[in-house]
């Protein structure tokens, strides 16, 4: 039987989106270790560029092609969660198109992120509003039966429980349990700062280099002890 929830979990604390503000999926993905763990597959991308979220997961769990329990979820919603719905990956149906992202926008959610199809391209991106999601179709949804709220579902690849940390970009979108943010993010600010040094130390090589100073390299220190374990 399909059941209704619309209780909310807990928002994060302000102080854990702010650090996520700072990082990117690429840096969240590598702090991850395993990218089966929390990257979602690679079709689900935003559908303008530019477009980035960052919030609170709610989740939905939908009936391939039939968006019901979407417009149940959309007006529970506030702001600070972020959409997470698990449309099965069905390509058949749009699950929401301008209205639907309209109404979202209105009702202070941070995006909407589905394993699936939606449609109105033009107007979404006019919008601005964070959608991300497999493809486009002109074909629109059922609305015969509801789905749940609120509980475990899968979402391109992923598992996401109600509450966790979500971050969508350019180059996707990743998932971290509630329970691994700490850790997560303590190896992402710490991959964070390396590459602002490295980025830095770049930028000078090539800067001396144009005034022929080749004095030193810019070859990173832990190339030679990897590829020697490749030579003979």
């Amino acid at each position: 039987m399909d059941k209704l929830k619309s209780s909310k979990p807990p928002l994060l604390p302000k102080s854990i989106i702010e650090r996520a503000k700072k990082l990117n999926t690429t840096l969240i993905a590598d702090a991850l270790y395993d990218s089966d763990t929390g990257v979602m597959d690679y079709k689900v991308k935003p559908v303008s560029s530019g477009m980035k979220v960052i919030g609170t997961a709610m989740t939905v769990d939908m009936i391939a092609g039939d968006n019901l329990i979407l417009h149940h979820a959309i007006y529970a919603g506030s702001e600070g969660y972020v959409l997470i719905a698990d449309g099965k990956g069905h390509k058949g149906n749009a699950y929401l198109g301008e209205l639907m992202a309209g109404a979202a926008h209105a009702v202070g959610l941070e995006g909407i992120i589905i394993d699936g199809f939606v449609r109105d391209k033009e107007a979404l991106c006019e919008l601005g509003f964070p959608i991300f999601a497999k493809g486009f179709t002109p074909n629109g949804p059922y609305k015969d039966r509801p789905g749940e709220v609120n509980t475990t579902i899968t979402c391109g690849g992923v598992t996401v429980h109600p509450g966790d940390l979500v971050i969508g970009d350019e180059d996707g979108v990743v998932v971290v349990s509630q329970v691994k943010i700490e850790d997560v993010f303590s190896r992402a600010e710490k991959k964070l700062a390396y590459e602002q040094k490295r980025l830095e130390e770049i930028a000078e090589y090539g800067s001396n280099r144009k005034q022929d100073d080749t004095e030193g390299n810019i070859e990173p220190s832990w190339l030679k002890s990897e590829i020697g374990n490749f030579i003979m």
